[in-house]
């Protein structure tokens, strides 16, 4: 019998890993999941800002929103108030949690006009598009989609200046947050990496599965029931794919995200509740 016991969130969420992120894993802490997610319950309660949606051939994909929606439920939860920014492809992605949308031509002048409006405590990619060290925004297959892509990322840069703590969570180098594994992408993984950075980055075998860790974290921590049962995420998938959104590997309106099957997605959701009730 499996000894769940052994098996931390980490190791869950980098599960099934293709893409490399095994091999920035020995560059963070062991436990980075949960130091983020005590560092958010450190904060003052307040606003915060969680930034996602990635263009994929005409539509958002299925990894992002599922993790911010949830992400941003847990953290109502307990006492935050957060807005999910993202552009059109996602706009309708998101009931009952408050939204912004932003527009294509977004300046870094409109993401300064942000951080003043909302006075963030704290801001939150999960997998959201970042410049890369071209210039350019890529997507896995090293295509650009700048014209496609609300400049978001300039958030993190001002917001981090202002002092206000970032979280990146991503799973193939391009996000926002994977600037911090910038060098060893490049020589490791031989890509072009996004080279924004962020103060508690956060890497997962799917983006989604880093939002669901992080929110596994929150309800240890806490001790609110935050974390999402499978049976809500296969809802809520279903729901994004009648609005048009599309598996990011397949490209296909299917409920399913970066090429995994309902089965795996299944697995990793019942296994990081197995860990909760394992610990409590």
């Amino acid at each position: 019998m499996r000894d769940v016991r052994a098996e931390n969130v980490e190791n869950i969420i980098l599960k099934y890993s293709s893409r490399g992120m095994d091999k920035l894993r020995q560059n963070l802490p062991q436990d980075f999941c949960r130091r983020a997610a005590e560092a958010l319950l450190t904060l003052e309660r307040g606003k915060l800002i969680i930034v996602t949606g990635f263009y994929v051939a005409g539509f958002g994909e299925t990894d992002g929103p599922p993790g911010a929606f949830f992400l941003a439920r847990a953290l109502n939860s307990i006492g935050f108030d957060c807005t999910i920014i993202m552009d059109k492809f996602c706009r309708d992605f998101f009931d009952g949690i408050n939204t912004e949308y932003v527009n294509i031509a977004f300046s870094t002048r409109d993401c300064s006009v942000i951080l003043d409006k909302y006075q963030p405590k704290a801001l939150i990619s999960i997998e959201r598009c970042g410049i890369n060290s071209r210039g350019d925004y890529a997507n896995m297959r090293g295509v650009s989609i700048a014209e496609y892509t609300a400049k978001l990322d300039p958030l993190f840069d001002i917001g981090r200046r202002r002092g206000i703590p970032t979280f990146g969570i991503g799973d193939g180098g391009n996000e926002i947050g994977m600037g911090n594994f910038r060098e060893i992408i490049e020589r490791e993984l031989g890509l072009i990496p996004c080279i924004t950075e962020v103060d508690y980055p956060i890497i997962a075998s799917v983006s989604n599965w880093g939002g669901y860790g992080l929110c596994a974290y929150l309800n240890l921590l806490s001790g609110a029931a935050v974390m999402p049962d499978y049976d809500e995420i296969e809802t809520y998938l279903r729901h994004i794919v009648s609005l048009g959104s599309v598996d990011g590997v397949t490209r296909r309106h299917t409920p399913t995200v970066d090429g995994f099957s309902a089965e795996v997605e299944r697995e990793i959701v019942e296994n990081l509740r197995e860990r909760i009730r394992v610990v409590r």
